[in-house]
């Protein structure tokens, strides 16, 4: 079969749909994947076929406008730049899509291209098929990811509401780019006001759920369409080797606690490193500091601290105590991978949920909101996570768990069981 992915985003956004494609690849179907400029040389490193679409993810994060609203982390306000910066790049994004999918007979994406997937399949009369790295269908069991915290007095009707509120949040955001791409592009009608959520070619396929379920149980209410496969991990490139800075580091004391923000930018990046330092130097822990799209600096840093620019999670995070993170869902299951004590720090949508989740499993204290962040309460986390025994073994067994897993695997057997159903998409 002929399959589309559509990834946007950061890196961490992308590497799950990667890992997937780089499988559905494996068990011999051909595969693209749909993404922005930037994550080119990514996606080609693993000898996946890339469609680029113009622009570039990280230029994004790193405007002064987006830093400011990652700072106040306010989800409403970051989700309307977003949706405005979507319906500037609208008719790049479909033209790049549509040439993408011509020909294909699948297109599967999550948050970041289901809008644009489905107008796609839409378009040339091919299958849509829905793929997430956070819960996204309703339960009674837990609120969406990507609302606040609901009081438990309310119970899980409310719990259901969420997700519908969810799905309203992204499509009101999105709706005007979505109008741009069909009318302009597409030559389809716009979609009706509360969004294509209940469409045949939505809704009629599997969905996929890259999470592991050690992590987030399959909710008893959900129905035999939600396939919580385990995650998708992407390993290293063949061609990557770790640099001799880094490994000279590593082999000169004790693992040191990894500290990184990834895609999150701050106004003042320089204040957020004098503070993470501060921490630092109260524990008396060695540290790997990954500088990320937030830009981390510190001209003079003590020789207990080296900085990184970039470095694959699957090969460092197994070779440190502790990870400290800002809890995008890419970073957090390559921390619980690692067996090792997660600190999350959240700006904004699904961080809390994880940061709440890990504290949850035992796997790392509890989530401290980014704007709540001071240098004596990471000093804190970090001291309970480098020396809390029962921890560190909660955090160890979780590790050997997801370890066991394999969620890519899982998620092509799902896609061959939907070819084997369903006569028309025979090839």
């Amino acid at each position: 079969m002929r399959i589309v992915l559509i990834a946007t985003g950061s890196r961490g956004d992308v590497e799950p749909y990667l890992a997937l494609g780089k499988g559905l690849q494996a068990a011999g179907h051909v595969v693209r994947l749909v993404s922005h400029e930037n994550a080119g040389p990514l996606v080609k490193a693993h000898g996946v076929e890339f469609w680029p679409i113009e622009g570039n993810a990280q230029d994004v994060a790193q405007s002064p406008e987006m830093r400011e609203l990652l700072d106040k982390g306010n989800f409403l306000a970051i989700l309307s730049k977003m949706g405005k910066d979507a319906q500037n790049n609208a008719v790049a994004f479909a033209k790049g899509g549509l040439a993408a999918s011509e020909g294909m007979d699948l297109v599967i994406a999550g948050f970041g291209g289901m809008f644009i997937g489905v107008a796609l399949a839409e378009k040339l009369n091919i299958e849509f098929m829905q793929a997430h790295y956070i819960p996204f269908s309703p339960t009674r069991a837990y609120p969406s990811a990507l609302f606040p915290t609901l009081p438990a007095v309310f119970g899980g009707a409310l719990n259901r509401v969420s997700y519908r509120l969810t799905e309203q949040m992204m499509w009101q955001g999105f709706r005007s780019a979505d109008t741009v791409a069909r009318q302009q592009v597409l030559g389809l009608p716009k979609v009706a006001f509360w969004g294509p959520y209940g469409s045949e070619r939505f809704k009629r396929n599997p969905i996929l759920y890259g999470y592991s379920p050690a992590v987030i149980p399959p909710p008893a209410d959900w129905n035999n369409q939600m396939h919580v496969t385990g995650y998708w991990f992407l390993d290293p490139a063949d061609e990557w080797t770790p640099p001799a800075s880094l490994l000279e580091f590593l082999q000169a004391g004790p693992p040191p606690v990894f500290i990184g923000f990834g895609s999150m930018s701050t106004r003042n990046p320089a204040e957020t490193t004098d503070l993470i330092l501060r921490a630092v130097a109260r524990t008396g822990q060695r540290v790997i500091l990954l500088s990320g799209w937030g830009g981390l600096h510190k001209a003079d840093l003590p020789d207990s601290v080296l900085m990184v620019e970039s470095v694959p999670f699957s090969w460092l995070f197994p070779r440190v105590a502790a990870v400290v993170h800002h809890g995008g869902a890419g970073t957090t299951s390559a921390g619980l991978r690692a067996g090792v004590p997660s600190i999350i720090i959240p700006f904004f949508a699904d961080q809390p949920f994880w940061g709440r989740r890990v504290a949850e499993l035992g796997a790392g204290p509890a989530p401290i909101p980014r704007k709540q962040l001071t240098a004596d309460r990471l000093a804190q986390a970090i001291q309970t996570a480098v020396a809390d025994q029962t921890m560190r073994q909660r955090a160890a067994e979780l590790g050997t768990k997801i370890r066991a897993e394999d969620g890519i695997a899982r998620a092509v057997e799902v896609v061959r069981q939907m070819v084997a159903h369903r006569p028309s998409l025979r090839f």
